[in-house]
């Protein structure tokens, strides 16, 4: 017993180390098209929100105020989101959550930066740094608005791929093409 033999049969093995990640990060969740469209997404934004900080002046400033106000939200969740699917807390959230925030907010985003675009070009005078704010708006509204459009599609794939048809060639022997009540 004291050379240890005894404990070597019931101890656990040490535990592998994880492979360490520089800071965590991994795109290993964003495949395809997805990286870069979250990318597009986060960097239009932010072009967006520097672009209307460089106004210097304004007469009505409640659009400016408003497109303010949804661009650097939009560029903080997109970039909340971003980090998400590229560190550990998608695997801590979990990846139907993390699915579902994604999903749910791209949707949400895209049509507060349209409103907020439609806002601010109806209250702004044609200066070049507004016009410049408003198109990365559009495109950053459009950016959200292609991400939703592509994840029903890719939802909508998946869903008919997973429920085939019930009767396909309608065959007459098939059980529920015959009567309930045998009539004799």
């Amino acid at each position: 017993m004291e050379n240890g033999a005894v404990y070597n049969e019931t101890t656990e093995p040490e535990a592998k180390r994880r492979c360490q990640r520089p800071l965590g990060c991994t795109v290993r969740h964003l495949r395809g098209w997805r990286l870069p469209a979250k990318g597009a997404q986060a960097m239009l934004s932010f072009v967006a929100v520097i672009c209307e900080e460089i106004v210097e002046e304004c007469i009505r400033c409640a659009g400016l105020y408003f497109f303010e106000f949804t661009s650097c939200s939009a560029f903080f969740l997109s970039l909340l989101i971003l980090c998400m699917y590229c560190t550990d807390l998608y695997e801590t959230l979990g990846k139907d959550k993390v699915e579902k925030l994604n999903f749910w907010a791209m949707p949400v985003l895209g049509a507060w930066f349209l409103v907020a675009s439609i806002v601010f070009a109806a209250t702004i005078p044609n200066s070049a740094v507004e016009s410049a704010a408003l198109v990365f708006g559009f495109l950053a509204s459009v950016a959200f608005a292609v991400e939703f459009g592509m994840l029903l599609y890719i939802q909508r794939q998946n869903q008919n791929v997973a429920r085939p048809s019930e009767n396909p060639r309608n065959t007459p022997s098939a059980t529920e093409n015959q009567p309930l009540n045998k009539q004799s």
